[in-house]
């Protein structure tokens, strides 16, 4: 049974670089660490996709090609096309339990990330879609910082929906990609010990 590694974000050239396209950067960031750069396009499930090899696991990266809060479209039909097996290194017994989802969260500050596990969405409309669709939420999370925080560190999340739409959909700036390069190699070092290690293994060195 592979591991599927989905990256959250919208679609198209005018979303890249958003920050609610975090997620999606660091699959696509994973992909050339790994040597998994074949993405092609699967009009059926509506997701550009790769697979391969992560030492003797095998995994496929998933980027679904909908909007945002369509997420889960793409991504309940790839876990459905897996079969529930145990003896897993992670201890999981069912297709989504070797699901990881990676995107953009505003209540971690940029330059940080965070993994977590069978938690709530937060607010997050592409993170409620995928829970939707593949009916758990007992799946593994990689969670990218991209909120400001203050001089002093304390964390200034945006408030407001057109405020945080607006933030979310701004791209990163020179000085924000600068911050969040050191975090993609981060969270490519993470997706591989999960996928090598175990999900409790990656927690304890990278949380």
């Amino acid at each position: 049974m592979a591991w599927i590694i989905v990256g959250l974000g919208n679609p198209g050239e005018e979303y890249h670089s958003t920050r609610h396209n975090a997620g999606r950067m660091a699959v696509e960031f994973f992909a050339r660490a790994a040597d998994l750069n074949g993405f092609r396009a699967d009009k059926v499930k509506k997701a550009t996709v790769a697979g391969g090899m992560v030492g003797k696991s095998a995994v496929a990266l998933i980027l679904p090609d909908t909007y945002m809060n369509k997420s889960g479209s793409a991504v309940g039909k790839y876990v459905k096309s897996q079969p529930a097996r145990g003896g897993s290194a992670s201890g999981g017994k069912t297709p989504a339990e070797r699901l990881i989802v990676a995107y953009d969260d505003l209540d971690l500050p940029l330059g940080t990330m965070k993994i977590s596990f069978d938690r709530s969405s937060g607010g997050h409309k592409g993170l409620e879609s995928v829970i939707r669709a593949v009916k758990t939420q007992r799946f593994t999370r990689v969670r990218i910082g991209v909120s400001p925080s203050t001089a002093a560190g304390s964390l200034r999340k945006p408030e407001g929906k057109k405020v945080v739409n607006n933030f979310i959909l701004t791209k990163f700036g020179a000085h924000e990609l600068a911050v969040l390069k050191p975090v993609l190699k981060r969270v490519a070092e993470a997706l591989r010990t999960i996928v090598l290690e175990g999900r409790e293994q990656a927690m304890n060195r990278f949380n």
